[in-house]
């Protein structure tokens, strides 16, 4: 029985096999048939068009873009969002996905000091190389800095351009130039660069850089009293009001007194010891350039301004009143001193200090120091007031008509102050006897 199952099935499978192998030679040649017609069909139409082996859909479903799109990297199979692909990483010709230069190390091998046994090694060290800047470059860098700063006042803004363009190691003669630029300027400005040194420290400057830029100073002040003859007095401000603002410990004075026997050289450093000894020194340091311009009190201006006419009067010395008046810095309120002059005038009655002070008053005119608007501001501020000053001067009236020809004869008043000039006019009193002839008059006339 056994024997012949085996053999019946024999034959069974024998017939299964030949089956399966007329039905796989049918099913090739019949898509070996359909590929070869696709074939000609394309070739006829002139483009090959390729299937989809997802879904098995048949690629002439795809919606040929226009022309641009030839070199397009998308996707052409009709799916995805239509980004590039692999993230703009592959394909030939392409520049790769963004960052990836970072990643890549790039050895020329044309390049001369390439040494292809030194890079694997390890014996190479990379260390951060600042260049070496000169003076003059230093200087160059520097001077527009600190001029802008000059106009602006933003500290903040010179801060980010002096970290921008000097290098830390050459921030000692950052500070030397900058002092050095404000020893030609006024003391507004020196104050303004005793604030910037206070604010760059000690985030910009360390102690050592303004430690040495001081030094260095004092070695060259021969040299800057060619052009500044009271630089031993300035720097003396200097050093005492940086130790006042807590940038230099005050053992400096003393430390640098011992390094040099040189007259100027020394009375820098006596002159900054001075103000640093003087009762509540620290606190009046603060103060030690003055108080700039607009930003000084009225009350103080006014009198610093009688002040200054005060030592005229003793001295008689147009230059010198002439330097104070500029020291002021306040253009815009040289008509207060015009109204002082007057008053000053008018309270002494005296013909010897009305000359004086006419004097005074048409040379600032012609030296532009009191412009002609500022002159009639001041006269015409007095012409207001002299009711209430004739109240303490009871001659005032007279008295301004004797001063305001002196000054109309020097030749620098103008017909505004003439014209307004005020006239008191006198009450008349009329006795009995007077009072027939009045009448006659008017009925005559």
């Amino acid at each position: 029985m056994a024997s012949e199952r085996s053999s019946i099935d024999h034959p069974i499978d024998d017939i299964d096999k030949e089956v399966d192998e007329e039905l796989a030679t049918g099913i090739s040649k019949e898509s070996a048939a359909l590929a070869e017609t696709a074939v000609r069909r394309n070739k006829h139409k002139g483009k090959v068009h390729r299937q989809n082996s997802k879904d098995n859909v048949v690629a002439s479903s795809f919606v040929q873009g226009p022309r641009q799109w030839k070199n397009s990297r998308r996707s052409r199979n009709g799916y995805g969002r239509g980004l590039p692909k692999k993230g703009g990483a592959g394909g030939k010709g392409v520049w790769g996905k963004p960052g990836s230069e970072l990643l890549e190390t790039y050895e020329d091998v044309n390049d001369p000091n390439f040494d292809n046994e030194n890079m694997s090694n390890g014996d190479i060290e990379l260390k951060v190389v600042v260049p070496e800047v000169s003076d003059e470059e230093i200087k160059k860098k520097v001077e527009p800095i600190v001029l802008e700063y000059f106009e602006n006042g933003d500290t903040q803004e010179a801060i980010l351009s002096i970290e921008e363009q000097i290098p830390w190691n050459r921030r000692d003669a950052l500070v030397e130039q900058v002092i050095e630029i404000a020893l030609d300027h006024k003391p507004s400005h020196r104050e303004m660069t005793s604030v910037l040194i206070s604010d760059l420290f000690p985030h910009v400057i360390s102690e050592a850089d303004i430690s040495k830029a001081f030094e260095s100073l004092l070695a060259n002040i021969n040299d800057l009293m060619l052009d500044v003859p009271d630089a031993p007095t300035v720097i003396g401000n200097f050093i005492a009001r940086a130790i006042a603002d807590d940038c230099i410990p005050p053992k400096f004075i003393h430390t640098m007194k011992e390094k040099s026997d040189q007259k100027d050289f020394q009375e820098a450093l006596i002159h900054a010891d001075t103000l640093l000894s003087m009762k509540h020194g620290l606190v009046r340091l603060h103060n030690v350039w003055g108080v700039g311009g607009a930003l000084r009190p009225v009350k103080a201006l006014t009198r610093q301004m009688s002040l200054l006419l005060q030592e005229f009067l003793s001295s008689s010395d147009i230059e010198e009143a002439s330097r104070c008046l500029r020291l002021l810095e306040v253009p815009h309120f040289h008509h207060e001193l015009v109204y002082e002059a007057i008053v000053m005038a008018l309270e002494a009655n005296s013909a010897v200090k009305e000359e004086t002070l006419c004097t005074l008053l048409k040379a600032f005119s012609d030296q532009v120091l009191i412009t002609t608007d500022q002159m009639e501001r001041g006269f015409l501020r007095v012409f207001d007031d002299l009711p209430d000053i004739s109240m303490d001067v009871p001659l005032a009236y007279i008295i301004l008509d004797r001063f305001v020809d002196r000054c109309h004869k020097l030749g620098f008043l103008t017909e505004t102050i003439l014209k307004k000039l005020p006239s008191r006019g006198r009450k008349r009193f009329v006795s009995e006897g007077d009072q027939d002839v009045i009448r006659r008059n008017k009925i005559e006339h």
